[in-house]
């Protein structure tokens, strides 16, 4: 190891050891009224760490628990590698114990369906916590904003897949949903724990203001989409191209590709359920227009397939790219929910792309993704889910639902309080078809309900049309999430802006400052320099003024 790397480690050490005292000060405080003969006094080195580390989080007990074994370590960032590794252990062991669920499940097809894709889904959290640890194990001082960032939005990421997985349980029969949620409890609990003290440790480094500390350099995904979009591929329906279907084409995209792969797709109506794989990564699609080139499907919940499943297209490979395409679900609202597109890739970018359906069109699942020159139609909580997920120019088109239905706009989903999800609309046109508008007796609308505790939701410098409610918002169920939820709008425009009448509910936002709409931009919720920026995708990083 070289001089420099060596000044890079020991300064890494000092932030991560000035965490840890940091917190440790925090403890001792708390418990200083205490006689000097107190147990506090008596702890060993070790023994201190485990609680300084503990104590940003959530589940303090699960979190000491889980660090038990951890003796005669007291270096914090091996201690929060161990309490990595048994998050990861402790997953594991539920995919292994949820085998026993298998035999109750098969009694009812969705129940069935539910487990396979909790486990699924259980092992995606899994991998997520697994390159948080590779991530964490490599840390650089010199990169701690990059290491932070990605730690933050991988770990929030994992407690949305468990979520996720439990979500797939609703309305099944039986008790194996409530079986799992116990199996997931301690789970959770440690994820959340994770998140907590990466959170804390970045906290602390930032503050310190070290002289040196820089972003990261492009790797390689960054300098691919600065290059032309060449076609490595082309798909055409009428056969003109190398394949007739997206799916062939997918298929024959090499074994863990590194490189930019781009598909460009002819117009046409391509009838099939398309889903680029988890490690399938730096693929790009690419259409004739988004009106005439349209990967077309209606799965549906009504008819037997579960939400997370519906998605006529579906990405969870990373660095995903589409422009010029069209994804629709045509099972319409007697089908109830039933997705055109589900996002479940790191930095995914979607520039003018049309995304049709009625509920649950846009499932913006998890990690950060950005939208530019969108349109997405439906009715009922028609974009939802958990991403970090900025939408800047598009627009909101609401559709006549079924009868006695009202429409929800949006749904978001933050389970974690310290997660990095949200869903942000940045000078974009909230507006409803005809057949909506001409509906008697009239339908109501609202710009979002909250799904989950946190469910946070920015609408800014946004056109807003005046057949939004004037309360604005709509609760979910009674008054669940009212005080938890972060809501807020600044600096719309349209006769559906005026916010006179808006809720009262203790987390909604009528005015926000400057300085807090910046935030949400997508310069700094999603670091979009370092990933939309160099795409080519048109790309506003602030439009705040502060």
């Amino acid at each position: 190891m070289g001089v420099k790397k060596l000044a890079i480690a020991s300064v890494a050490s000092i932030l991560l050891v000035a965490c840890v005292v940091a917190a440790a000060i925090s403890f001792t405080k708390k418990n200083e009224d205490k006689s000097s003969n107190s147990t506090d006094s008596r702890l060993s080195t070790s023994t201190k760490s485990v609680q300084a580390i503990c104590q940003p989080t959530d589940y303090k007990e699960t979190c000491e628990k889980s660090l038990a074994n951890a003796k005669n370590i007291n270096d914090p960032k091996e201690l929060i590698k161990v309490a990595f590794n048994a998050t990861i252990n402790d997953l594991s062991d539920v995919i292994k114990n949820s085998a026993s669920l298998i035999d109750e499940a098969k009694k009812d097809p969705r129940t069935k369906d539910a487990l396979q894709t909790c486990q699924g889904l259980v092992d995606v959290a899994i991998d997520d916590l697994t390159r948080s640890f590779d991530k964490f194990d490599k840390f650089e001082v010199s990169k701690i904003k990059d290491y932070t960032d990605d730690l933050k939005t991988w770990l929030s990421s994992a407690i949305t897949y468990q979520e996720t997985c439990l979500d797939a349980f609703e309305n099944t029969t039986g008790d194996t949903g409530e079986k799992m949620k116990k199996l997931l409890k301690n789970a959770g609990e440690l994820t959340s724990n994770g998140l907590a003290m990466v959170s804390s440790f970045g906290e602390v480094v930032a503050n310190l203001n070290i002289p040196g500390v820089n972003r990261r350099l492009l790797d390689a995904h960054e300098r691919m989409l600065s290059d032309s979009l060449k076609p490595n591929v082309v798909v055409a329906i009428d056969g003109s191209g190398q394949y007739k279907s997206i799916n062939e084409a997918l298929n024959a995209v090499p074994k863990m590709n590194t490189q930019r792969y781009v598909i460009f797709i002819k117009a046409g109506v391509y009838n099939e359920h398309v889903e680029i794989p988890r490690k399938m990564n730096n693929i790009v699609f690419i259409g004739e227009g988004p009106t005439k080139t349209k990967i077309t499907g209606s799965l549906n919940y009504a008819d037997g397939t579960g939400t997370f499943k519906t998605a006529t297209f579906a990405v969870n490979g990373d660095y995903f790219m589409a422009k010029d395409i069209g994804f629709e679900n045509t099972a319409g609202p007697v089908k109830h929910q039933a997705v055109a597109l589900r996002v479940s890739g790191d930095m995914a970018i979607f520039h003018n792309c049309q995304i049709d359906g009625y509920q649950d069109t846009l499932y913006v699942h998890s990690y950060r993704q950005f939208f530019r020159d969108c349109t997405i139609t439906g009715t009922i909580d028609f974009i939802f889910g958990d991403a970090a997920a900025v939408f800047q120019n598009c627009k909101m088109i609401v559709r006549k639902p079924m009868d006695n239905q009202a429409c929800m706009v949006t749904a978001q989903g933050r389970k974690d309080h310290r997660g990095v999800g949200g869903i942000v609309m940045q000078n974009c046109q909230i507006k409803a078809e005809q057949g909506f508008l001409a509906a008697q007796p009239p339908i109501k609308a609202y710009l979002g309900r909250p799904w989950k505790e946190f469910s946070r939701t920015i609408i800014m410098q946004s056109e807003i049309d005046g057949f939004i409610a004037p309360e604005g918002w709509s609760p979910w169920v009674g008054n669940f999430a009212l005080d938890t939820l972060f809501y807020a709008e600044y600096q719309n425009r349209g006769p559906g802006s005026i916010t006179y009448s808006r809720v009262n509910w203790k987390g909604y936002q009528k005015t926000i400052a400057p300085q807090v709409a910046a935030q949400f931009t997508p310069g700094v919720f999603i670091m979009g320099d370092e990933w939309v920026k160099l795409s080519g995708v048109p790309y506003e990083p602030g439009m705040i003024r502060v």
